[in-house]
Parts: structure tokens; sequence; C-alpha cells
């Protein structure tokens, strides 16, 4: 089959087929970088389903943690080697490629994992402008032993005669080496020579023009029905109000929750916000007694989060059937539920029985949603980044107090108060958590990070204050920096900052006698301690 081009006035899209690599979302990030829209589909995706988008220019198989000769190896079809769409292999994807197309994999007798160096022995379009030796990063345990009919070697490393193989004339590709990731430093520029020089893509995809798609496929999705959104004033919940605000106006109604998990001031803040930004209805329901109550004696986790998932969808059918009540006769039923879903909480919810990933955590967004649930998702940000959804809040108008705000997890302070959660714990770490947000914006660093806050853990330890000897709780500070949130560092506070921070907590808030810092990054630690 022919090689299908687009037009450079095309609007053109790469599709990125997962096999579970930790990597599969950087990828799509990277993509996205260079304002071509990215897709992430299952392994499992048919030739035939591929064949009848016509706005796709490349093909991009991610990496994974099988080898293709393995019982349960995540396979592909075939037929989609015969599309004509160019196609970029990386590391299991390059093997795979290699092995469905008559080429040898075989097991290294020694792994090429982190920094290696990439000889190019034939430049092509996918090394063009580029030098001749490149750093890279590898995460393989399999080389291809023989090249398939038609390919040849185009780079190598030191352990891998055949690192990056390619069929220039079927437009198919291999590395074995990670080009998405930070440690390739001209990985960037490997990946755009595949999406411009080879695929020939248009560099046409921008928040505006998401915005305007993602309004006509939430109208599409929702027609005359009304929608109801849990508002936490965070970015992600804001930004999803506004722009199914912008769809659909008064079909939309926020409802912002108290579940007695807030941080100190946060249902007053969150009013006058919307009053002063937003023309829009809110409802404000609260709700602590019951989200408490429900969670009393919970220490685990994934309970936790569960259980305030669960408890928020009866909220909102309760306060929907409410609002229904209190409707005037003819008015359209509330049918349809919307979230503030990111990317990131999808692929680090998915279970794995469903994508070769493993679950890290579940997002009460995504994991603890009951199957009889009444009400449709609306999620238009579902395969955005955190990056990019601020991106639509400043295209929208959001002011910075709300675009540029730190994350907040969605179970609130029930993952930040360590084990299990009371009255007192909570109010121990309002109070703490609030000295952290004051000194971060008073000392200019709060914007410089991706989050900073506190953490109440269940460990009690001996102290001196006055004359008196004290038996008190430990306050831990978490702040790390990030692009996305799927990898983070910690941050070398000045320990000035620190200090004064720690001074504060121990001398105001009754009940802590002890700070201490995590320089944990993520990986291996999560950002969030729960």
């Amino acid at each position: 089959m022919a090689k299908k081009v687009l037009s450079s006035h095309s609007i053109g899209k790469i599709v990125i087929l997962d096999f579970g690599s930790q990597y599969t979302q950087v990828i799509a990030r990277r993509v996205r970088e260079s304002q071509i829209f990215s897709e992430v589909l299952p392994h499992t995706v048919k030739a035939s389903q591929l064949a009848q988008d016509s706005t796709i220019c490349g093909i991009i198989l991610s990496g994974g943690p099988a080898s293709v000769y393995g019982a349960k190896a995540p396979a592909l079809d075939k037929k989609i080697y015969q599309l004509g769409i160019p196609i970029l292999g990386i590391c299991y994807g390059m093997q795979l490629l290699a092995h469905d197309l008559g080429g040898k994999v075989a097991r290294s007798e020694r792994r090429e994992y982190g920094q290696g160096e990439l000889t190019v022995k034939k430049t092509g379009l996918l090394f063009k402008k580029l030098s001749r030796k490149l750093e890279v990063w590898n995460s393989h345990g399999d080389h291809i032993e023989k090249l398939p009919k038609g390919f040849v070697a185009l780079g190598t490393t030191e352990n891998a005669p055949h690192a990056v193989i390619g069929d220039e004339k079927r437009h198919i590709y291999g590395l074995q080496f990670h080009p998405e990731v930070a440690h390739t430093p001209q990985g960037k520029e490997i990946l755009n020579n595949f999406l411009f020089e080879i695929c020939r893509c248009p560099a046409t995809w921008t928040m505006g023009s998401f915005i305007e798609d993602a309004c006509q496929k939430i109208r599409a999705q929702v027609g005359n029905g009304r929608v109801i959104l849990g508002l936490s004033g965070g970015v992600d919940s804001s930004v999803a109000a506004a722009l199914i605000h912008k769809a659909i106006g008064d079909q939309l109604t926020c409802i912002f929750v108290d579940n007695g998990l807030l941080r100190a001031g946060e249902r007053q803040a969150v009013q006058d916000l919307f009053e002063r930004n937003f023309k829009m209805k809110l409802k404000v329901a609260s709700a602590e007694k019951q989200f408490l109550s429900k969670l009393r004696g919970v220490s685990d986790p994934e309970r936790k989060r569960k259980i305030i998932g669960k408890e928020f969808i009866q909220v909102f059918e309760k306060c929907a059937s409410d609002l229904q009540r209190s409707s005037k006769k003819g008015a359209a039923p509330f049918k349809f539920l919307a979230q503030g879903t990111l990317y990131p909480d999808v692929i680090e919810s998915v279970p794995i029985g469903d994508n070769p990933a493993a679950l890290i955590k579940s997002h009460h967004n995504v994991g603890g949603l009951p199957k009889n649930m009444k009400m449709e998702l609306v999620e238009p940000l579902r395969q955005l980044f955190k990056d990019e959804v601020r991106e639509v809040g400043r295209e929208l108008g959001l002011p910075r107090e709300v675009v540029d705000r730190q994350p907040f997890p969605g179970p609130g302070l029930a993952v930040r108060v360590i084990g299990t959660i009371t009255p007192s714990g909570l109010k121990i770490l309002r109070a703490a958590d609030a000295i952290v947000i004051e000194e971060m914006r008073a000392s200019d660093w709060y914007y410089k990070v991706w989050q900073s806050f506190a953490v109440l853990l269940p460990v009690q330890s001996v102290g001196v204050m006055g004359d008196e000897r004290t038996y008190d709780y430990t306050i831990a500070l978490r702040v790390v920096e990030s692009q996305d949130g799927m990898t983070a560092n910690w941050v070398d506070l000045p320990s000035s900052l620190l200090g004064k921070i720690s001074s504060r907590i121990i001398n105001e808030v009754k009940g802590v006698n002890r700070c201490v810092y995590d320089i944990s990054n993520k990986p291996p630690a999560t950002i969030e301690w729960e």
C-alpha cells in the first residue's frame, strides 16, 4: 500500500499504541509539545479502525516490560504495517516490529540500562541535522539479532549493533533507546524528524484549537441535557467548569462539596472566587459529617479513595435530585456528571487486566465510581496533562490564582493524614498546611514549585517546650518540582525558609513538636504519601 501523505495544511495526529511502558504518556507529551495532537490507543486496536481515520499521519509503538517471546507478550495487528502510515517503534515496539516483519530478537547477555552512546551509521531523515555521536537512555534486555528484509542498521551502541533500524522505503523505523525522556538530550530532535520529515505532520494543534474541538464534543454529547460538576476550586475542576460553561452555558450547575477534608478557609475562598470570576450556577453542599462518618477507623489509602469517590457520587446524585425537584416544570433532567479527570489520573488508575502497565493507585475520579451510577460522565480534560490544562485555563481567561494553583488531591486532606482520620488530626494538619502555603507565597516560592504541603504522620515523639516534656505529633514537609506530575524531584529550599516554616508550625500548631523534610523523588516515591 502506498504511503499516506498529508498536505501541509491538513489537520493530523499521531497515534501511540500502548504496550505498557511507564513512558507512554511522556511520548504523548513530547508529540504535543511540537503542536501535533497525539492519541494513545491500546495495542489491541485493529488496522481497520486506524484505516478509517484519515487524520493519522504517523504511528508510534511504545516500549513495555514484556519480551516478544513471552507467553503473554502484547501483540499487534500485523495489517497495521500495511497501512502505508509511517511507524516508529521504541524499545519493545522496535523489537515487536522486527519480530513481526521477519527479523530475529534475542535475549542480551547483558541488559542495557541507563546512559549510553549512540553512533549514527546513516543519517537519513531520522537523524537529519544531528551529530554522529548522541547520548541516549537505554532500558532493555532483548536485542535484535537479525534484521527483517528491507531494513538496515542506522545506529549502534556498545552492546547493540542494531540500536536504530529503518526501512526507509516503507517509512518504518525502530529505536532501541527512549528518545522521549530528558536523559536523551537530543531525543526531541529525533522525534521531530520523525514527525515533520518522515510523517510530514502539520503543527496545527494548539490550546485554542483544543477548546474549539472540546466545545463541539461537549455540545454533541450533552445536547439539551443538564450537567452537574463537582467544583473544588482547584485547577482541574475550575478549568473543566469554565470550558463546559463556554460550551453549554446555563445547562451547567456546579456543586461545591464541603466534605470536611478541605484546607483552612477553602469553602469561603471558592465561593468568593467564583462569585467574582464566573457567572454560573453554584450550589454548596455541606457533607462533612457524612464523609467523616464513612471514613472513621479507615486507614488503608485505597479504601479511603474509594469511599470518598463513592460518597461524592451519592452527594452529587442527591443534589441533582434536589435541583431537579426544584426546577421549573419541563426542565431537562440532570443526566451528566462532569469531572476534571486528567490523563495522568487515567494512566495511574487503569487495572492491570486492562492494560500492560501496573496499577499505581486509584484516583477518585476514575477508580471510585459505582457501577450503578445514574449519570453519564463528561470529562473534557481526560486527554490533557496538567501543564496543558493550565494553558487551556489561560486561554479561557481564568486568573492566575486559579490557573497556577498547586495541585490538590481529589480526596483532599484524607491522603495527607496518614492512617486513620480524626477531627483533631484534620485540625492540626489544616493549621500546619496554612503556614506552609503562607510562607511559600511570602517567599515567592509558591509558583516556582509543583507542590508544597504538609503531611500529618501517625508518629509521636518526645520533645521539650518551655520547661515541660511533650509527646506530640510529627509534620512532614513535602515540596517537589515537576512538569506533569508523572515524575518529580524534591526541591532544595533555602534552609532559612525551611527553618521558618518548621519554627512556625512547632510554635503555632498545638499538638506538633517535630518537623521533617521529605527528600525522596518520584519514582520511587509518589508525590502524595497515600
